[in-house]
Order: structure tokens, then C-alpha cells, then sequence
């Protein structure tokens, strides 16, 4: 089995990549999304959303790291894939999946479900602009609406050479309901394309990964929002190991606290931990008193403070 930490915008930076794949065997991560409109971008951005550049395009455990794209202009989005390969990214992925409103209203991510000969034309572009030891990949949803638009999407994006192709099995308009999620369609794209797939959706431990396999006949699984519930999930999906202790992810937070975060990273340290705490209530009920301790505080120092005094003082004293 092969398992993928996926993207999430404004919650997976490096900093959360370097510990989940310390603590996982991941096969492979994907990057937030640089924004790609008209121009290349410089240098920095990919630096900044993708600092593995610098030691091999891989995190410090060895993982590789390949660097996510969105846009719709074909031109633009080759010749900025072609600057991320230049910088040594281990590859391209393209994102035509994100549900995000903000990003749909300027004509990116899933709203270009719509549009399957665009999709066709980036994903050429792109293939046919970088070295073809870089794998282009792509990641979709069903469809915006209707989950049969599918097959025209994928048969668009096969035409086009992607080497590889993630599948949400949900709509946009699906969302992250977990009524909407749709695995067989996910086994009928196996049925009608040659392109290697990633399943993705809903896989929140080792018998979500099961039934997905079995659903879909795809042994390669995309692991995203649950990672944050279950930091050790990786390892749950693949190896069916337990699920992380409270204590262990009480270090763990702390671990994330006192990484070294400079410039503008720690401006929005605090934001990004309780991002992460609003999914790990979902899976650890322990969580809801730490979180209302450092709810109110917009600077790392009392954060971590809380967070070590809670371990120190508290944690013990806790159910397991």
C-alpha cells in the first residue's frame, strides 16, 4: 500500500509536514498551492511554501515533496512549473480540486471542472514544459455537480499525459459531506483510464482504508484532514497501528511549538495551532480544555507556556 499526506491550504506548511513525516511512513507529500495568475513567480514563493527545495525537494525523514500548482492559464502555469523544476522539485502537481469560493470565483481549483478541455491544455502544458523524469500529476473532484462528468474529465486529462491523478470522490458541491463521498465511482475511472490513481476522501483510519481499497481497486490512498485528528494516521492507514495517545500528542504540540519559527511564520503560529487543535477535539475529547486555555492567546510564548504547564501539571492526572 502506498500512502500520500495531501495539501491543505493554510494548515499543512513545513513545519507540519517535517513532524507528520517523521512520525509516518508517508510515500509522498504535496505542498499548499502557489497561486499561479499571470507571470512567473519568483524564487521565493516556491521557497517559501516549499522549503524541502533546498535539501533535495524532500522533508528531513526523507520523504519526498512535490510542489502544487493552481491556475488556468496553460502558459503561465507550464512556465512556472517549469521554474519549480528548475529550483529541483521532485514534481508537479496540479490542483483542480479545491472547493474553496474564493479560489472558484477567479476561475481556479474545482471551478475548472467545468471546463475539461482546459484542464486538458494545462496539464499538457505543463507535461509537455518539464523534463519528463518530473512527474506531472493532477488532482479532481467527480465533477462540480454531477459525478458522471467524471470520465470526460479524467479521459481529458489522460489525453494530456499526467503521469498521475489523485480523485476526490466527491463533487464541489458534495463538499466534505460524508454522505456525498462516492468511492466506486473512483472504481469505474480505474475500469476506463491507464493512468495511475490515488484514492482520496474520507479515510479516517485503518478500516476507512480497507473498504477504499476494496471499493475502488486502488492501493494508493490520499490522507488529508485526518491527519490533523489522528497525527499518526499514516501509520494507522497503512500499517494498522494504534492511534496516537493523548499524551503523545501532547509532546507532539510541543514538538510544533517550539520548532524555530522566524519572520512572518510566527505571526501566524498561533492561528496555525489552533487550526490544528479545531481537528484534534474531533478525535481526542482531552483536547477541549487545552483549547479553551489557549484560545484567546495571539502570541506563541503564553501558547507554549499553557501547552507545557498542561503536560507538566495536568496531563498525569487524566484518564488515558
Amino acid at each position: 500500500m502506498r500512502v500520500v499526506l495531501g495539501p491543505m491550504e493554510g494548515v499543512l506548511d513545513h513545519l507540519m509536514r517535517e513532524i507528520l513525516t517523521e512520525i509516518n511512513d508517508y510515500d509522498l507529500c504535496v505542498t499548499e498551492f502557489v497561486r499561479v495568475v499571470d507571470q512567473i513567480l519568483p524564487d521565493h514563493v516556491f521557497h517559501r511554501l516549499c522549503p524541502e527545495l533546498a535539501q533535495g525537494s524532500m522533508t528531513k525523514s526523507g520523504t519526498p515533496v512535490h510542489i502544487q500548482l493552481l491556475g488556468q492559464d496553460p502558459r503561465w502555469m507550464a512556465e512556472n512549473a517549469i521554474r519549480a523544476a528548475s529550483l529541483g522539485a521532485k514534481g508537479i502537481d496540479l490542483n483542480f480540486g479545491c472547493p474553496a469560493k474564493l479560489v472558484n470565483k477567479s476561475k481556479g481549483g474545482a471551478a475548472l471542472l467545468q471546463h475539461p478541455e482546459l484542464i486538458h491544455n494545462v496539464v499538457k502544458a505543463c507535461r509537455e514544459a518539464v523534463d519528463l523524469n518530473i512527474p506531472v500529476t493532477a488532482k479532481i473532484r467527480l465533477g462540480w455537480e454531477n459525478p458522471d462528468d467524471c470520465f470526460e474529465i479524467v479521459d481529458a486529462i489522460e489525453q494530456a499525459g499526467a503521469n498521475e491523478l489523485t480523485v476526490h470522490a466527491r463533487t464541489k458541491t458534495g463538499g466534505y459531506k460524508a454522505s456525498e463521498i462516492k468511492w466506486e465511482y473512483i472504481n469505474e475511472i480505474r475500469k476506463k483510464t491507464s493512468v495511475p490513481l490515488i484514492a482520496n476522501g474520507e479515510i479516517w483510519n485503518f478500516e476507512d482504508g480497507q473498504r477504499c481499497i476494496e471499493t475502488t481497486g486502488i492501493d494508493s490512498l490520499m490522507v488529508c484532514r485526518g491527519a490533523f485528528n489522528v497525527p499518526n494516521l499514516g501509520n494507522v492507514v497503512k500499517h494498522n497501528h494504534t492511534v496516537m495517545p493523548w499524551q503523545d500528542v501532547v509532546d507532539l504540540l510541543l514538538v510544533y511549538s517550539t520548532y524555530e519559527i522566524k519572520g512572518d511564520k510566527g505571526l501566524y503560529y498561533p492561528n496555525r495551532v489552533k487550526q490544528w487543535f479545531s481537528y484534534l477535539r474531533q478525535q481526542y475529547p482531552q483536547a477541549n480544555e487545552l483549547f479553551r486555555e489557549i484560545r484567546t492567546f495571539n502570541k506563541a510564548a503564553p501558547i507554549v507556556e499553557h501547552i507545557q504547564n498542561y503536560r507538566d501539571n495536568v496531563l498525569e492526572t487524566l484518564p488515558q
